[in-house]
């Protein structure tokens, strides 16, 4: 029961990493408010697993800052939110870039500015970040969610080296290819197969991560154990980021 009386909100909670990280600290002990835009199945998996759901879009500001104020101070805040859209760059238009930046980077802004200030003045806080091995390696017909994920860790290190003095850590996690239904959304598309064995093959493990994987990686940086790990970026992917920063 590490979260025994710790309070934590995980952003895009209701599937995928998000559900199994809200799983994992609820199973933990912690006080758990799943906040994702699809207020439907964001309720139907809190009331499964003894959490609070509340409607948030990451992508607006002004409501994160109400539905953050109205949660109360945090000791845990995890940025999953997160949205991909596969094309090659000259096929990208300004409004489907803008999206995926609102809500894989902008949205990680967002959030950590609403919750941050608690934690400095309660002198406690445990930041982390879902980013990704693209934002390490970059990807091919990814970019724009690459440049993203890249802005998450160098905004992850930022933020560690300002809060440290008041006893928050920030600290990230990058997967690799993860079983979720962005996966599956992938496999849907034309040759959605070829690049779903393509990013396997890119593993040194040869095989695709579980959202529990994850979710025990976000566990651990949100510990007392890793309280003296901070400005890190763990990867969950299988060695595919072996050799990276």
């Amino acid at each position: 029961m590490r979260f025994a009386d710790r309070k934590a909100l995980v952003t895009g909670g209701a599937r995928g990493i998000g559900a199994a990280v809200a799983d994992r600290l609820v199973a933990e002990g912690a006080e758990v408010t799943i906040a994702d835009l699809d207020a439907s199945e964001a309720g139907r998996h809190a009331a499964a697993i003894g959490a609070r759901a509340v409607t948030l879009d990451v992508a607006d500001p002004d409501a994160v800052a109400r539905v953050l104020a109205e949660v109360g101070p945090l000791d845990v805040l995890v940025n999953n939110a997160g949205v991909d859209d596969l094309a090659y760059f000259t096929e990208m238009t300004p409004a489907r870039w803008r999206r995926l930046l609102a809500i894989n980077l902008e949205g990680v802004l967002a959030c950590t500015h609403a919750a941050l200030p608690a934690m400095q003045r309660a002198g406690y806080g445990r930041i982390v970040n879902v980013a990704s091995e693209a934002g390490r390696l970059g990807a091919k017909a990814n970019a724009v969610y690459a440049a993203a994920k890249g802005g998450v860790i160098a905004f992850t290190r930022s933020i560690a080296r300002e809060s440290a003095r008041y006893g928050v850590t920030v600290n990230a996690v990058a997967p690799g290819p993860i079983e979720t239904p962005l996966l599956d959304a992938i496999r849907r598309r034309e040759r959605g197969d070829r690049i779903v064995a393509a990013m396997t093959a890119a593993t040194e493990l040869r095989r695709l991560g579980r959202p529990e994987e994850v979710a025990a990686a976000v566990a651990f940086l949100a510990s007392e154990e890793a309280g003296y790990i901070t400005g890190e970026t763990l990867g969950v992917s299988g060695g595919m980021g072996i050799g990276t920063a």
